[in-house]
């Protein structure tokens, strides 16, 4: 299991709706956390499972204190809200300002994220959306702990343009250096295209290409459909069924390939770590440990 964090350039591509809707479809147990410096939506466009609003100051802002004194990834299950339909969120920020409250924390969140994966009672991968990423971006201080970081761009020429740019410049900070096409760092960085479903597919060819030729380190690992209704249906502004609209049915195929492609070796991992744990806490016996359910 794995951190995979999401992120745009620039503009509003839709990065808090591409979380959500791969979250809602993603193949094993998530939690979705907003990550946003600049403050989460889901407590404005979403209910809690109660049916009321979400609170607030049960989240990001609640999990800051506990980070101060150290924090075991179990502990974030603490400071989680269940949507509405089940799914399991930690709540962004408020506002921009309260993001002073994480300072420095921010790679012990990374961290957290990332070894939810290996608890032995509530395990499961995570989801974070981390808003618009900059130079100066503290969010970007969870990415080195990511197995995959997935840049959201709409089709525009310009915001195409943006996104090869700051994929280049994640490669040259994480990885030391933009990569060629034999050679991707880890995390790896890859690029979800919001599009229309009649055009998706020559245009993810197009600009995987132009990753490619750039030497960005990027690949595009799928599209997610252009669909306001849908995403009126999953912030819960519209009925509709859900399961059948454009959104979450692309979602659906991006959660599958990237688990097809990844899957296997995020369990691995996950394996390896316990073994190694196993080890470290009792030395001298291998203690077996089941793996990660598919």
């Amino acid at each position: 299991m794995a951190l995979i964090a999401l992120a745009a350039d620039k503009g509003s591509p839709g990065v808090t709706t591409a979380a959500v809707a791969l979250s809602a479809v993603w193949p094993r147990r998530v939690l979705l956390a907003e990550a946003d410096p600049a403050g989460g939506d889901l407590v404005y466009r979403s209910a809690a499972a109660h049916g009321g609003p979400l609170n607030p100051n049960t989240g990001m802002l609640s999990i800051a204190a506990t980070a101060r004194r150290g924090l075991v990834p179990d502990q974030l299950w603490d400071h989680v809200q269940p949507l509405s339909g089940g799914l399991e969120v930690l709540v962004g920020l408020g506002i921009a300002e309260q993001a002073a409250g994480l300072a420095g924390l921010w790679p012990t969140l990374g961290h957290a994220f990332a070894s939810l994966a290996d608890s032995p009672h509530a395990a499961a991968d995570v989801i974070a959306d981390c808003g618009r990423v900059s130079g100066d971006t503290p969010a970007v201080e969870l990415f080195p702990h990511a197995a995959l970081v997935l840049l959201i761009s709409r089709t525009e020429p310009e915001a195409i343009a943006r996104v090869r740019d700051r994929a280049a410049a994640l490669a040259g900070k994480l990885h030391g250096g933009s990569r060629g096409a034999a050679s991707l760092g880890t995390p790896m960085i890859g690029v979800v295209l919001i599009a229309d479903t009649g055009t998706a597919g020559k245009l993810a060819s197009q600009v995987n290409d132009m990753l490619v030729h750039a030497q960005t380190g990027a690949r595009v690992v799928g599209t997610i459909a252009d669909d306001p209704a849908g995403a009126d249906q999953l912030a819960g502004r519209r009925r509709g069924r859900l399961d059948k609209s454009l959104l979450i049915r692309s979602a659906r195929k991006v959660a599958a390939d990237i688990y097809q492609q990844y899957g296997a070796a995020w369990a691995a991992s996950a394996q390896a770590n316990q073994a190694h744990q196993s080890q470290h806490n009792h030395p001298g016996q291998m203690q077996g440990h089941a793996g990660a359910g598919a």
